[in-house]
């Protein structure tokens, strides 16, 4: 990892003066993350060589997380929660777990449609959930948005998961943004209509069954993608060889993209060594890595994608509020239920 000139950055982003004070006086700063220990440990310790300051991490779900948040209240030693899903980071400011970010140096890195409301939490990577076609069966011209999921041509073809699973929500909760809820609804009745087998399983689950023929097109977020074509398992991998990315709605307002965001907890005890990590988390060395290890895209923009993302191409991400999809999901829940989407 390149992390060299990291610690200069963070004096850029926070102040030398701030810096220099919270590392003499915040020897530790805590962080809750519904990332798993593997996708954000090494950053963390990175962080601790170059400051001093020691990282203590809990790892979980992220229900389980926000819930002991909640319960702990200003007991909590949590300085900082990281979870997935601008779904469930509405959920959390919502439950009254975060302060607002006030440092305008670290909001500014980001992009404001990956700000939750009032500063609550702040973007750190982008995953998109785009169309998957069998390369065999499938020509691409056929499609062009989200919107051909619902068109009987493609009845018996479509895997998708659960209803239950919050990208779907969010997914359906931008559509309403964008959409309404009555032409929201008529996709995903007819969208149900299409499936090709029961939703169940996860999104590598709908991408295999793409690959074995058991449906035509799938809905995944990409970087589950990613873990199949870098697996050990060699059927994920030649699964994975036989289905190709469509980006959906280039013409229109891009690819559904959702994020992974961190929020400084509202009873933090270390709250300048929480500014400090996330500038660091921040910083274009650490995106590039935090981003290509989770197959996902960075959050600040003009930092370098991955090959692994390059390879798949550019596209237009749709850069609608991540508040909506929050705001939008119980909406969205009652909808799919609606359309029999189980």
């Amino acid at each position: 990892m390149r992390f060299s000139v990291l610690t200069q950055a963070i004096v850029a982003f926070v102040g030398a003066a701030t810096f220099a004070s919270a590392a003499a006086s915040a020897a530790e700063v805590n962080v809750y993350s519904a990332r798993k220990e593997a996708l954000i440990k090494p950053l963390l310790d990175q962080f601790s060589a170059e400051t001093g300051i020691e990282v203590r991490l809990l790892t979980g779900g992220g229900d389980a997380l926000l819930a002991r948040l909640q319960n702990e209240g200003e007991n909590t030693p949590a300085d900082l929660f990281l979870t997935v899903d601008a779904g469930n980071l509405h959920r959390a400011a919502e439950a009254g777990v975060f302060q607002p970010i006030t440092s305008t140096e670290l909001l500014n890195q980001v992009p404001d449609y990956l700000h939750g409301a009032d500063a609550s939490w702040i973007g750190l990577s982008l995953r998109a959930r785009p169309i998957y076609y069998a390369i065999d069966r499938v020509d691409p011209s056929e499609l062009s948005g989200y919107a051909d999921l619902a068109d009987p041509k493609w009845d018996n073809k479509i895997c998708i998961r659960s209803s239950d699973n919050i990208y779907n929500q969010s997914l359906t909760a931008a559509l309403i943004k964008h959409w309404g809820e009555e032409q929201t609804e008529k996709w995903a009745t007819g969208l149900v209509a299409n499936f090709a087998k029961p939703p169940v399983g996860g999104d590598r689950d709908q991408i295999a069954a793409v690959a074995a023929g058991v449906c035509d097109l799938a809905v995944a977020n990409t970087y589950y993608f990613g873990l199949m074509q870098t697996s050990d398992d060699d059927a994920q991998r030649e699964a994975a060889e036989k289905v190709k990315i469509f980006w959906p709605d280039q013409g229109g307002n891009g690819t559904h993209v959702n994020v992974s965001g961190i929020g400084i907890t509202k009873h933090a005890k270390n709250r300048e060594a929480a500014q400090q990590l996330i500038a660091f988390l921040l910083s274009p060395a650490a995106q590039e890595w935090y981003a290509a290890t989770n197959n996902e895209y960075p959050a600040v923009e003009g930092v370098e994608w991955s090959e692994r993302l390059q390879s798949w191409g550019t596209f237009k991400m749709d850069d609608i509020s991540m508040e909506y999809l929050g705001k939008n999901n119980a909406a969205a829940v009652r909808l799919m239920n609606r359309a029999g989407w189980r």
